[in-house]
């Protein structure tokens, strides 16, 4: 470290009467000194007479950063209402602060890029390779997933059962209250808006099968699927892409100790054992919803809505919902996850990957419910 006298270190000072200041700046104004020079300008009490006397004859060094410094401390005198009067400046130093004053950068314009078929074919081409990379880490992961999982037969011990069941609590019973509270009213929503247009034809009675039907096969579980998506998975990218801006996965691999096994597993595990759960508790709010207003709206009592739930419905019917349970937090996990590792070193590509953790889960969340409806109905179910 350089220790500089105190002749070598740049000052500014200021004095003069009430119509004329000097405003004095001695010692080198070099990109050496930037930080005091910063801190002498923040410093400076500007002065506000007609005339300010910018004198620079006690300067024993100049550089283009001095420079920069020089011309905008004219700029804010004059922006103050002052003449400023630049003395003692000699030749070079002269050169060097009028070719910065003469220099204007081009004002800034957006790009603009005309929506043509070869830019349309170019976004297209660069969102299929992003596709591919995404799919080839999505079968990374489910590799590494697998070869974990089979070990687990010969070494249990590496399965993190701690590990699981805080991420368990964390993606299950942490979401009952919001999941349950939503699906009430979705049930409460659906048996409402189906009665007062099924009344008109003296059909509200099958208000029961619209609400038993829907919500056992879609609804509750796409319902809350997209929450699970938006509150765990968000969560587990936001958490993943923090470790990994903080060098925290790089420090697992030095260590010897394998990412997927630590950090993937555990979350995918919990998220899967969480969602036919979840899944299930939905169905049950959402159909005492449906129930509750049927009651208050229909005048349909809480017995006759059972028995009706009961022929409406069947096993297969729940089944169907709660199959499609396991597949879809599957998805939601993979997403977070690849999303997760992608994050680089700033806030901004970590709230950039979280957000398309979210969307990229629920696009595949609903796709593969439609999945699921074809086959379903293929099969006769």
């Amino acid at each position: 470290m350089t220790i500089h006298a105190a002749q070598d270190l740049p000052r500014l000072s200021v004095s003069g009467d009430a119509q004329t200041s000097r405003v004095v700046a001695e010692g080198p104004w070099t990109i050496f000194h930037s930080e005091v020079l910063e801190a002498a300008l923040a410093d400076l009490a500007m002065p506000h007479t007609a005339k300010v006397i910018l004198d620079l004859s006690r300067l024993n060094g100049l550089d283009t950063a001095g420079a920069w410094l020089l011309h905008r401390l004219q700029a804010e005198l004059e922006f103050h209402g002052s003449r400023v009067v630049v003395t003692g400046l000699e030749g070079s130093y002269r050169a060097l602060l009028t070719e910065v004053e003469q220099h204007h950068p081009p004002e800034w314009v957006p790009e603009r890029h005309p929506l043509s078929l070869v830019r349309v074919l170019e976004m297209t081409g660069r969102q299929v390779v992003e596709i591919c990379k995404d799919a080839v880490a999505v079968l990374h992961i489910v590799g590494s997933m697998v070869t974990v999982l089979s070990g687990v037969f010969v070494r249990p011990r590496c399965l993190r059962l701690k590990s699981v069941a805080n991420q368990f609590d964390r993606s299950c019973i942490g979401a009952v209250p919001i999941v349950m509270l939503m699906s009430f009213l979705i049930g409460a929503i659906i048996s409402q808006q189906g009665g007062f247009y099924l009344k008109q034809f003296g059909a509200d009675i099958y208000v029961v099968d619209l609400a038993g039907v829907l919500v056992l096969r879609e609804i509750g579980v796409i319902l809350t699927a997209i929450m699970v998506a938006g509150r765990s998975g968000s969560a587990f990218t936001a958490e993943l892409g923090s470790m990994k801006m903080r060098e925290e996965i790089d420090a697992l691999h030095v260590i010897g100790l394998h990412v997927t096994e630590v950090l993937v597993i555990p979350r995918l595990l919990a998220l899967i054992l969480a969602l036919p759960v979840l899944t299930f508790l939905s169905d049950l709010a959402a159909l005492f919803g449906a129930g509750l207003v049927s009651w208050l709206y229909l005048d349909i009592p809480p017995r006759v809505f059972i028995d009706l739930m009961q022929v409406a419905v069947s096993t297969d019917t729940l089944l169907v919902g709660l199959v499609k349970a396991p597949f879809m937090a599957l998805i939601i996990g993979l997403v977070a996850c690849v999303e997760g590792m992608k994050v680089s070193g700033s806030a901004e590509s970590l709230g950039r990957h979280t957000t398309l953790s979210v969307v990229k889960a629920i696009f595949m969340v609903i796709v593969v419910d439609g999945l699921f409806a074809i086959f379903f109905s293929s099969i006769g179910i």
